[in-house]
């Protein structure tokens, strides 16, 4: 891709072209030459979303839920972007689900663009382009942009890089969900949602969830939070804590319980993602929370590039299996053949220190 092209394809974007935003987030997706010139250049123009993540177990209705909160971020006059990572093809590599034929409350609003992609075998369930194609919509100038992940378990906490609020999804009556969230996925939820609430046992899971939340945060149980259901609102926290402006308190998961097929608690639940992001600006924690997103990112483009490099070098000594049949003949040890292959970088970058 041209610099000419990709300064077109930019243009577009941010005159606001619905189909180049989507060529833009393909030559993302699919790594197309030129597509880092494209997001360094719509990086830029971004800051302005609020990006919400959206994991749990699946059959937990998570694609329903998304597409109910999108039709009422649309009602409040919001416009919308979602990216939904989905299961990889083991023969294709693309989305197993792509169709998303439960995403059907927003079909022909254009002010909702929907993106399905596949996760392509990265743990977490987001793909390595996820963050680029954020990149790409909040340019755009969506207002908030929501992002499903695949639903593979305690993994599910790379969404944390992506998102600023993150919402964790519950079904009823199954103890194995929340056994599921002892095994790490807990740590990393904002807001909790039990979907399905009309369901045998929602009361149940409730409590249980709000009792893990209690016990994870050192606090004691009882009390009734935002929508009487275990959050503390910032003014619930301004008035505990006296005279004292500076302490806005600590943030409280909160429980929410939904019916998303009905589109009960959809409502109460962006309340819940309004309050949430309103603390995040107003500790500083907004800001944190980004520069950590940005750190990982520059980390994991590093460890993917130096990768490329050291492939690339690999097969300058005759590849792998000229290697590894050294080793196994004793006429080389893994580590005199790892100390080859890096000294050439290892002598670049002493240079570049001269």
């Amino acid at each position: 891709m041209s610099e000419a092209h990709v300064d077109d394809l930019v243009s577009d974007v941010l005159d606001g072209q619905h189909r180049a935003l989507a060529r833009a987030i393909t030559k993302i997706e699919n790594r197309e030459p030129g597509y880092r010139d494209l997001v360094s250049a719509l990086h830029t123009h971004t800051g302005g979303a609020e990006v919400v993540g959206v994991t749990g177990s699946p059959g937990a209705g998570k694609s329903t839920l998304v597409d109910k909160l999108a039709k009422r971020y649309r009602d409040r006059g919001l416009t919308v972007g979602v990216v939904a990572v989905d299961p990889s093809s083991p023969y294709s590599g693309g989305a197993v689900l792509g169709d998303r034929i439960r995403m059907a409350s927003n079909v022909g609003d254009m002010d909702v663009f929907f993106r399905s992609m596949s996760a392509r075998g990265q743990l977490g369930g987001l793909s390595t382009a996820t963050a680029d194609a954020i990149t790409a919509l909040d340019a755009f100038g969506k207002d908030r942009i929501v992002v499903e992940t695949v639903g593979a378990g305690q993994n599910e906490v790379d969404v944390v890089r992506t998102a600023d609020t993150v919402v964790v999804l519950v079904q009823p009556g199954s103890g194995d969900d929340v056994q599921m969230l002892k095994a790490g996925i807990l740590e990393i939820g904002d807001v909790f949602v039990v979907n399905k609430a009309d369901m045998d046992g929602a009361a149940t899971t409730v409590t249980d969830l709000r009792e893990m939340i209690h016990m994870r945060d050192g606090s004691p149980t009882g009390g009734a939070g935002h929508h009487g259901l275990g959050s503390m609102s910032n003014d619930d926290a301004d008035a505990t804590d006296g005279d004292d402006d500076t302490d806005t308190g600590d943030w409280e998961p909160a429980v929410v319980e939904t019916v998303a097929t009905e589109g009960d608690g959809v409502e109460d639940l962006i309340d819940v993602l309004d309050d949430h992001y309103t603390y995040l600006r107003e500790t500083g924690e907004l800001g944190r929370r980004e520069r950590t997103r940005y750190a990982e990112e520059i980390r994991q483009l590093l460890r993917s590039d130096a990768a490329d490099l050291l492939e690339d070098e690999i097969e300058r000594h005759g590849g792998m299996d000229a290697l590894v049949d050294a080793v196994q003949a004793r006429e080389a040890d893994p580590y005199s053949v790892a100390d080859r292959i890096l000294d050439p970088l290892a002598d670049c970058v002493e240079r570049r220190r001269e």
